[in-house]
């Protein structure tokens, strides 16, 4: 499955640049989010997420009020394309350990995947092949009985 695929009818809140933290971050909260990709002339220029709020804000004692996202927020983000395949992008945030990746196109935001959607979508595409694997086991004759039937007759002689 493509990565399109999962963020179609997503909504991505997105934050401008020389937004303050506390603005920020009382959008995060109003929304339940982890992550606010941040935007500068229409262009993906960095990501703000909680670990910044905590490493880069709070640890350091800066005042959220006075603190702009352009000074705090992780630069210029890994993306991926639309195009991309779910396992190629769960494989980049294996890697570069983060649960957030921006998806864009010709170089605009069109979303955000979460390794939860991933994760959460292979958990479906598992229980629909169980349940196929129990349909198909639960149809074959000898089911009921307790008996295996042989997947290669033996000869006997």
């Amino acid at each position: 499955m493509r990565i399109c695929d999962l963020i179609k009818d997503q909504e991505t809140y997105q934050a401008d640049m020389g937004h303050t933290v506390l603005e920020t971050v009382r959008a995060i909260v109003e929304r339940n989010i982890g992550a606010v990709p941040v935007i500068h002339c229409g262009k993906l220029v960095g990501i703000f997420s909680e670990r910044d709020l905590m490493r880069r804000v709070v640890a350091e004692g800066r005042d959220p009020r006075a603190t702009c996202l352009a000074e705090v927020m992780t630069d210029d983000p890994l993306a991926v394309g639309t195009g991309e395949e779910l396992e190629t992008c769960m494989a980049l945030m294996r890697r570069h350990s983060f649960r957030h990746l921006p998806v864009c196109h010709e170089g605009q935001l069109v979303g955000m995947v979460l390794l939860r959607d991933i994760l959460l979508h292979d958990l479906n595409e598992k229980d629909d092949e169980v349940r196929m694997m129990r349909a198909y086991i639960h149809s074959m004759p000898d089911a009921g009985s307790g008996k295996i039937p042989p997947i290669f007759p033996c000869k006997r002689t």
